[in-house]
């Protein structure tokens, strides 16, 4: 095995259809937990300056708009709204975009994982990129969906990771900015606070 790891040079974010009306379909992670995992992708994009690209799907039906949250984290970003196509990476403005990042690492997050999450990261995969989901940022159904659908994204070349594994593999060393990566990491892991703040203390003293 290569480990391929991530870098900071070589990665971009993408989030796909975390919509208003498709997030209601997020039973398997709870809907607070899956809202900071969401928010914490989103931060950890802009902590590391990685480029991010929106897109949604059929907005104006019942899926409904990007979360308010993700627009204002990302006021400049690529914005696609599908018209209608399911699988992103069917629409070449969200394909054209992916290819004016310059990035060969993708980092992939959604609703819902077995369909909107899945059906890009094959279509990527097969495009030659290496392509990492954020388990924890996306969202379907129930349990039976999600490993269903990481298993065929493991089992074609994805890696699965978490938001925290994935910002930690960016970081690679504390001592890169340890407060900075600390303050970051407290926004969305609240047991990390007394850790932190642990460590303040005893630094001061």
């Amino acid at each position: 095995m290569k480990y391929n790891r991530l870098s900071q040079d070589d990665a971009a974010v993408l989030f796909i259809d975390h919509q208003t009306g498709l997030i209601s379909l997020v039973q398997d992670i709870a809907p607070d937990t899956f809202n900071n995992n969401v928010l914490a992708l989103a931060h950890m994009a802009q902590y590391f300056k990685l480029p991010a690209i929106l897109t949604t799907s059929f907005e104006n039906g019942p899926n409904g708009p990007l979360l308010p949250a993700l627009k204002q984290a990302f006021p400049s970003a690529p914005y696609i709204a599908r018209p209608g196509q399911i699988n992103a990476w069917d629409n070449e403005e969200f394909v054209a975009a992916v290819k004016t990042t310059g990035r060969r690492q993708l980092i992939i997050a959604g609703i819902v994982t077995d369909v909107c999450v899945t059906l890009p990261t094959l279509s990527a995969l097969e495009a030659g990129y290496h392509v990492f989901v954020i388990t924890d940022a996306s969202g379907t159904f129930n349990e039976i969906s999600r490993y269903s659908a990481w298993m065929r994204m493991a089992s074609a070349g994805a890696q699965l990771m978490t938001w925290f594994s994935a910002a930690s593999e960016l970081q690679r060393d504390w001592r890169k900015d340890a407060q900075g990566f600390g303050e970051y990491l407290m926004k969305h892991v609240p047991v990390y606070s007394n850790l932190y703040a642990s460590y303040t203390t005893q630094k001061k003293n």
